[in-house]
């Protein structure tokens, strides 16, 4: 089942719980199936890698790990807070989506 999600790749979220809380990141790619969220810097792992043509040397490496998208809320574009989500139709008829905040619409 396909549900509509409050966070789009290229967002600007912050954290909002878990270990990773207070950490602002870019969205890097959303997982729809999951609903969960690869942000940039945030939700940090150690992975072990075996040598191969990106890493010769193998070893450990650090990379985010998903994240569930109802742990992240956008930020307002005016404030730099966390804020919710509302759509409404602009002057063409296109759903945009917004900041409850601010009003502002969210790029």
């Amino acid at each position: 089942m396909s549900v509509k999600l409050h966070i789009k790749k290229g967002d600007t979220v912050i954290v909002n719980a878990g270990e990773s809380k207070g950490q602002q990141g870019k969205v890097l790619q959303i997982l729809v199936d999951d609903e969960r969220a690869i942000v940039e810097g945030v939700n940090m792992i150690s992975k072990h890698t075996k040598p191969n043509a990106k890493n010769p040397q193998g070893g450990i490496v650090k990379q985010e790990a998903p994240i569930h998208i109802s742990n992240l809320q956008p930020i307002d574009p005016k404030s730099g807070k966390a804020t919710r989500v509302g759509r409404k139709a602009d002057a063409e008829g296109k759903l945009v989506r917004y900041a409850k905040k601010s009003g502002e619409e969210i790029k």
